[in-house]
């Protein structure tokens, strides 16, 4: 299905690029469909009933059972319910799976008896959600970028569920989620009729996920523009303007906080033809593929936009990309390439789904990851079905059901094959079978079955990656028109003809995109990676602590990671392919001899291991006065590691959540991307305790003011930064796993601005 508009009611941009609907498309044999079968077997592993809790509770009715723990019992109760529904549509349209059907249909019918009970269109799982939106209602807004009124981002919270019932309706047809959309979207209306515009700004300073997209959606399946006008409301202006100017300004800010919004800039750009929002949609995407992301198409290092001149810390760092943040980009990427036609965004949209979003699912054991490591050596964490309730679990459940949405489009009659993943398309008295062993053998196959013959036009992608592309039809050579990155057949088409093509692939080197030299290596679309090893992958499966879906085992030192050593313009000789195993490299000429001749394979094969993707190049002179660097900065970081119990990093949105961040009269901000936060009045912490002796606090040098610091309410003292911005105090004796760490004003006076706290062994 497809959104329904009526011409008249909007200016729409044009529509160059028709997408086809998931339910044509059907994967072949291939990892994709390996991936969705394990999807399924986790969909199927989840219990309804528990994640239809929250909903109950908030419809004042009996749960059948109770929440699942982790992030759906601290706070953001109900998210993965969104994300469930959406999930099993997608799922349902690209299988036809009864099972996957069945519970699609209980649980939407759950979910229409809580907003049956509701009486006014409310359906929500957010804590004690009632009391907030009253006071949201009478104009109390108090919003930060972790949560609005003492709750946990309940605007991303509600926006899951929207999201999930116009998927239930528009992918699987499901005519009871139509009406429960717009029976939600006129409640919201309600609800801030009594704002101003300004008001409803202050309350998007809380992550929002994309409402302004969902309400446009609604907008465009019922043809009333009244939901144009809420998708106006709630399109942050604070991100919005800059990007219509064509400024970057997104260092330091929470990634996927910002997609999401962008999305919804283009979908309102497409519906009412604003050609400036669909500019700065297409601007914000150059700037974070083009100057934020790494190889894999990952962005974001833990959650947070990097500088774009300095990527050292993101590939230093345990949180490397997150996974919602490729999910929304190429949520992105495919409407950008709907109405410009650009083969680029295509592209981009290929070596993100192989290299990123195929990677994130364990293909045995199953479950999802949160970060991907770009660091050296360091392993990922995967989600379980009954413990990890996280954001990119809500994302992964989708992804597998979306695999195939890309791989074919057309242009009227006109066939466009992007993607060279095994499928069977479904379309106009015609099936498209593509079969093949891509990207371990560098071509594919289009067979035709038409019930008569027809003259089309055939478009095949041609990729950036590849050199000499050849196409055959029936094993003859064919004549193939270029046209904007396609190679064009047009031609009678007869039942059983077979398109062959030929994709050359070769090597890549690829530095981060601030030029610095490290470097991943691609072939075709491929990134390569390296098994370092399996030891100490602390914590690899998930429990359902809040900070369960970050890899924080043992880092191994940079200076026991291998370097090249030689020169960037023949850095590609270091690379040699192994006899009898496609897409697989031996590297040689590195900088520790027992990793001469390690070998590189696709990283999306890799998983339950530690790996590395990036390599630093040096000459044999500037390694040897490199190492010494290194070693003291990696001596320096890891003691301090090992010598932490628990650490928050003010400021920053997951961070400051994870550890039940509380506050009065605090604000947050970032300064050459390093986040602070500072108040005239108080804000706190829960910090784990057992073994933990000292406070090591971190403010900038030179900083001023004084802050007085309790523990479990006790005051430990004032203080005040010294000249490296630094506070060391003790901590009591306290009981219990946790403590809760506050710091509050002096007389009403600014504290200093607080960057890093840390719970200290020594």
């Amino acid at each position: 299905m497809v959104l329904a508009v009526v011409s008249a009611t909007f200016s729409q941009l044009p529509t160059k690029i028709e997408t086809f609907p998931i339910s044509s498309v059907r994967l072949g044999d291939s990892q994709f469909l390996r991936n969705q079968r394990a999807d399924i077997s986790y969909l199927l592993s989840l219990d309804a009933d528990r994640l239809l809790a929250p909903y109950m509770k908030g419809a004042g009715l009996t749960p059948k059972a109770e929440n699942y723990t982790n992030w759906e019992n601290t706070g953001l109760d109900g998210h993965i319910g969104g994300h469930y529904l959406s999930a099993l549509a997608y799922m349902y349209a690209a299988t036809g799976n009864d099972e996957v059907k069945r519970r699609m249909d209980y649980f939407l019918g759950e979910l229409k008896r809580c907003q049956d009970a509701a009486g006014d269109g409310y359906l929500a799982g957010i804590p004690n959600g009632r009391a907030m939106w009253q006071e949201l209602a009478q104009g109390n807004i108090r919003a930060a970028s972790f949560g609005l009124n003492d709750r946990w981002v309940p605007l991303y919270n509600i926006h899951k569920i929207y999201a999930g019932l116009r998927d239930a309706w528009l992918i699987a047809g499901e005519e009871k989620a139509k009406t429960m959309l717009v029976r939600l979207t006129d409640w919201m209306i309600q609800e801030v009729n009594s704002l101003s515009d300004e008001q409803i700004q202050q309350m998007l300073i809380s992550e929002q996920g994309g409402l302004n997209e969902t309400f446009a959606d609604v907008a465009a399946i019922t043809g009333d523009k009244k939901y144009l006008r809420l998708a106006h409301q709630f399109s942050d202006q604070r991100m919005l303007q800059p990007l219509l100017k064509g400024e970057d300004n997104l260092t330091g800010k929470h990634a996927n906080t910002q997609i999401p919004k962008v999305i919804g800039y283009k979908r309102i750009a497409d519906l009412e033809g604003l050609s400036d929002w669909d500019r700065a949609a297409a601007f914000f995407w150059d700037v974070v593929i083009g100057q934020r992301s790494v190889s894999i198409g990952g962005n974001s290092m833990r959650e947070h936009f990097n500088p774009t001149d300095n990527f050292s810390e993101l590939l230093e760092s345990e949180q490397g990309p997150e996974s919602c943040n490729t999910y929304n980009m190429l949520r992105l990427t495919k409407m950008l390439y709907q109405t410009s036609a650009k083969k680029d965004y295509i592209d981009y949209y290929e070596r993100a789904l192989y290299n990123h979003i195929l990677s994130i699912l364990n293909p045995v054991q199953g479950g999802f990851v949160y970060f991907t490591p770009m660091r050296s050596g360091h392993y990922r964490v995967y989600s379980q079905p009954q413990t990890s309730m996280w954001c990119c679990v809500g994302t992964g459940l989708e992804n597998p059901a979306r695999y195939g949405e890309m791989i074919y489009a057309h242009e009227g009659d006109n066939l466009i094959v992007n993607l060279f993943i095994p499928s069977t398309l479904t379309w106009d008295n015609m099936t498209i079978t593509q079969r093949n062993q891509f990207p371990m053998e560098p071509s594919t196959d289009i067979t035709l079955s038409l019930k008569k013959a027809k003259k089309m036009t055939v478009k095949v992608r041609c990729p950036w990656w590849t050199e000499g592309m050849t196409l055959q039809v029936n094993g003859k050579p064919v004549e193939a028109k270029q046209e904007n990155g396609y190679m064009a057949i047009t031609r009678q088409w007869t039942d059983g003809d077979v398109l062959h093509v030929d994709l050359p692939m070769h090597l890549t080197a690829m530095t981060t995109p601030d030029g610095k030299p490290q470097y991943s290596f691609l072939y075709g679309p491929i990134v390569l990676a390296a098994k370092t090893g399996t030891d100490r992958q602390d914590g690899m499966y998930a429990d359902d602590s809040r900070g369960g879906h970050i890899a924080n085992g043992p880092q191994i030192p940079l200076t026991q990671m291998p370097a090249i050593i030689g020169d960037a313009n023949t850095i590609l000789t270091h690379l040699r392919p192994v006899d009898g195993k496609p897409l697989t490299f031996t590297l040689s000429g590195v900088s520790l001899p027992s990793y001469e001749g390690m070998q590189l394979m696709p990283f999306y094969q890799l998983y339950e291991c530690r790996y590395q993707i990036y390599f630093p190049l040096y000459s044999q002179g500037e390694w040897e006065t490199k190492k010494q660097e290194i070693a003291q900065a990696e001596q320096a970081r890891m003691l301090l590691e090992q010598l932490t119990v628990d650490k928050v990093f003010c400021g920053e949105q997951q961070s400051e959540s994870d550890h039940f961040f509380q506050s009065d009269r605090s604000w947050n901000g970032s300064d050459g991307g390093i986040h602070w936060r500072r108040t005239r009045g108080t804000f706190s912490y829960q910090l784990r305790s057992v073994g933990a002796k000292h406070l090591m606090i971190q403010s900038f040098s030179g900083e001023r003011g004084q802050v007085r610091i309790s523990v479990n309410g006790t005051i430990i003292g004032t203080f005040t930064p010294n000249s490296m911005g630094s506070i060391i105090a003790n901590i009591p004796e306290v009981s219990g796993e946790t403590f809760k760490l506050e710091f509050s004003a002096v007389d009403g006076r600014e504290t200093p601005r607080i960057s890093e706290v840390r719970a200290m062994k020594e």
